[in-house]
């Protein structure tokens, strides 16, 4: 496989949650998700903020004020799906080039009235250029996506 043909990470779970909280607990709760550790600043993160519009953004605010805005929202289809951008480079810093940023699709399918299936994918990785398998393997280490997704379990289940 060559670098052009990059694997996306792909990552599932199941949430006991109706299709539509699950995307509302998902986009509206993504700062209890998203651990605080996970922070491309010097100050600790005192919220996430997850923009729920195409053109909106994700974004981190520390304790000084500053803004870390890490990702762009590039679809947004309540209570099916939503796709952002991952502007975060290869040395877990801001990616100012664009054109060297990923895409993450998470994708909502109902699996019962009570239940639904999140389906998270990485892809594009290829974009951020030279290292971009050691951000791939960053996000679907242990302590990337399938964090997340267990955090977004536990926080359905104890909603």
């Amino acid at each position: 496989m060559t670098e052009a043909t990059a694997p996306a990470v792909l990552r599932q779970v199941v949430v006991k949650a109706p299709l539509e909280r699950a995307f509302e607990l998902f986009t509206t709760r993504f700062g209890d998700i998203k651990p605080r550790e996970h922070n491309l600043l010097d100050s600790p993160i005192v919220e996430t903020v997850f923009e729920r519009h195409v053109g909106g953004r994700i974004y981190d605010v520390v304790e000084d004020g500053r803004v870390c805005a890490w990702a762009r929202v590039l679809a947004c289809d309540p209570p099916h799906r939503v796709v952002f951008s991952w502007d975060i480079g290869v040395q877990w810093t801001l990616e100012e080039d664009l054109a060297n940023t990923s895409e993450v699709e998470v994708r909502f399918v109902a699996e019962g009235p009570e239940s639904t299936r999140v389906e998270l994918e990485h892809r594009h990785l290829d974009r951020h250029g030279p290292g971009w398998q050691s951000l791939r393997d960053g996000v679907a280490d242990d302590q990337g996506w399938p964090l997340y997704l267990q955090r977004y379990a536990d926080l359905a289940t104890a909603d």
